[in-house]
């Protein structure tokens, strides 16, 4: 079992324990803590080094405090356990390694039973329960090269004998070499593959002091996987980059790159970033699967019947412009993508200007930004409207020009969907007007504002219900007794209780009285107030009524919407 750090900070320091137990004296304990201050050593380590202890008495005391049984010769198993998932390295990093595996629960050996990050990374990259047992580093390494030193996993096969360098590598020709040498393409592309294979939206590759850190969103949240050493760190990003064609001398700037890949029998476009950090350069590849738009209904992206008809009357008016509003990653461009497809019909010529075209579209015209050229939203948007369409979308509004000409064109007679970046719907007004736009074209041309968040959704596969308090529910709206849901955690979802996500979302048409409150300029708050008079759901209701449907919970709502 794995024990809650919260937990572990109440109970007594092994030192105190050793002590009342007479296993070591006050001026040992004093000198092994001197010892610590410069070290930064775990105390029992130190005691164990000094010979004030031995490694079998404290691993003893150690785990009667942390409530985790020790490991014993019992216990070791006669093959590897999961040996394709786990390198040597990581194990080794980790200072743990797998012992058994029976209904559902992997059992590990570990050094360090009750790190919490740990065993949460064991339990994404397996998707199983997780028990652990403590033992000595010597037996975990012991136990690592009996069963893994001769063959290793796939990652021990790929990087063994690849060579790196811990700093800077100035030579370009050198660096183009080591990212074209057969290992690391076969590193870079298993790390794709993963990625598609777990769902994930992004790729994170991170360089610090002592260590390259992997890590994937999946459903919005960021999860560890194993990663390769340090040292190959130069490698990895200068194959990156090479794919994005990027100049890999170039390590002092951020740069922008994209990669088309076939991963899984999915085209897949990478969005690369580069970023310099203290420790080298920082590496994100968002994933876009071009394959998937298909699936972008707006039936399907999480809105209710009653605001589904509202939308689907808006977005198919003849001229004037719809907004949607949200954080990055919230799915504004999804909801963008669904509303085009729902009126993509051989009599509409639709126009859309990106930075990037995320998904393409049958039918539709879509331009891709070039600052580099001068294509920017604005120009590009002004010779937009030359080419006689009746449907234009804007992929962000950035700056007045922009939002002058969309204006103006959805005042010209055409249909303008763009995005802004606030956190609710009444507030798109208040940005426009912040951004130069003067508020009776804003009142002319708006025809409605969409806010929206995403929620991941409970795992079908391990839904359960649970009892909430009934102090809860009242606060929250719910009648006394009302029964939620949660995800219990399986193998489907990786025992997180979630597998995908939907859409909460806000809606605020512009009525007669809104348009009157955005020309006498008045705040945000006050035309909040009119429109939910009138009708409008705010994101936070509008989750709450999914929370009730038993899609997703009432945790996961409170996340999105705290900032609201």
């Amino acid at each position: 079992m794995s024990i809650k750090l919260q937990e572990i900070k109440q109970k007594k320091k092994i030192g105190e324990i050793l002590l009342e137990k007479g296993l070591i004296s006050p001026e040992e304990l004093k000198t092994a803590l001197n010892f610590q201050k410069s070290t930064n050593e775990r105390l029992g380590r130190i005691l164990v080094d000094l010979g004030y202890i031995s490694e079998k008495d404290l691993l003893k005391e150690l785990s009667t405090q942390i409530e985790v049984p020790l490991f014993t010769e019992s216990l070791i198993p006669s093959v590897p356990i999961m040996e394709e998932l786990f390198s040597i390295n990581f194990m080794k990093h980790n200072k743990f390694v797998p012992i058994s595996y029976e209904n559902g629960v992997l059992s590990i050996a570990a050094v360090y039973p009750n790190d919490y990050t740990l065993v949460n990374t064991i339990r994404q990259l397996t998707q199983h329960e997780i028990k652990t047992y403590l033992a000595s580093e010597s037996e975990v390494n012991d136990l690592i090269n009996k069963l893994y030193a001769e063959g290793g996993t796939e990652m021990d096969r790929l990087i063994e004998g690849m060579e790196g360098g811990e700093g800077e590598i100035d030579d370009i020709e050198q660096l183009r070499d080591m990212a074209s040498e057969a290992p690391v393409i076969k590193l870079v592309n298993m790390f794709l593959q993963r990625a598609v294979e777990s769902r994930a939206s992004d790729i994170h590759i991170e360089p610090f002091e002592k260590e390259l850190r992997v890590r994937f969103r999946i459903d919005g949240i960021l999860h560890d996987i194993e990663t390769p050493p340090k040292h190959l760190k130069a490698a990895i990003i200068s194959r990156i980059k090479l794919m994005a064609k990027l100049n890999i001398a170039e390590r002092r700037l951020p740069q922008d790159g994209r990669i088309k890949i076939r991963i899984l029998g999915k085209e897949i476009d990478l969005r690369v970033s580069t970023l310099p950090t203290l420790y080298g350069e920082s590496v994100v590849m968002r994933i876009l699967d071009r394959g998937s738009s298909k699936e972008y209904k707006l039936e399907k992206l999480g809105f209710l019947p009653d605001m589904l008809k509202q939308i689907d009357s808006l977005i198919k008016r003849p001229y004037g412009m719809f907004l949607v509003t949200g954080p990055t990653g919230s799915g504004k461009s999804t909801t963008l993508y669904g509303a085009l497809k729902k009126i993509n019909k051989s009599d509409k010529k639709i126009i859309t200007i990106e930075d990037p075209v995320e998904y393409q579209i049958n039918g539709v015209n879509q331009i891709h930004v070039n600052p580099q050229i001068g294509l920017t939203f604005a120009n590009g948007l002004r010779s937009i409207v030359r080419q006689d369409p009746d449907v234009i979308m804007v992929g962000e509004i950035r700056d007045l020009e922009t939002v002058e000409i969309a204006i103006r064109a959805a005042l010209t007679g055409h249909l303008v969907f763009s995005t802004l970046h606030t956190n609710d719907a009444p507030g798109a007004i208040t940005r426009l007007v912040d951004m130069g736009a003067e508020d009776y074209l804003i009142a002319s041309s708006v025809l409605g504002i969409l806010a929206q968040r995403l929620v991941r959704v409970i795992c079908e596969n391990c839904k359960e219900p649970v009892k909430v308090d009934d102090k809860i529910l009242e606060e929250f709206g719910f009648p006394p007794g009302t029964i939620l849901y949660r995800g219990r955690g399986c193998r489907e979802c990786a025992n997180t209780g979630y597998k995908g996500r939907i859409g909460i979302f806000e809606l605020m048409v512009m009525t007669e009285e809104i348009r009157k409150l955005t020309v006498s300029n008045a705040p945000s708050s006050e035309i909040r107030k009119v429109a939910r008079a009138q009708g409008m759901r705010t994101l936070k209701e509008d989750g709450l009524l999914k929370v009730k449907e038993g899609i997703t919970t009432l945790s996961e709502v409170l996340r999105v919407t705290q900032d609201i």
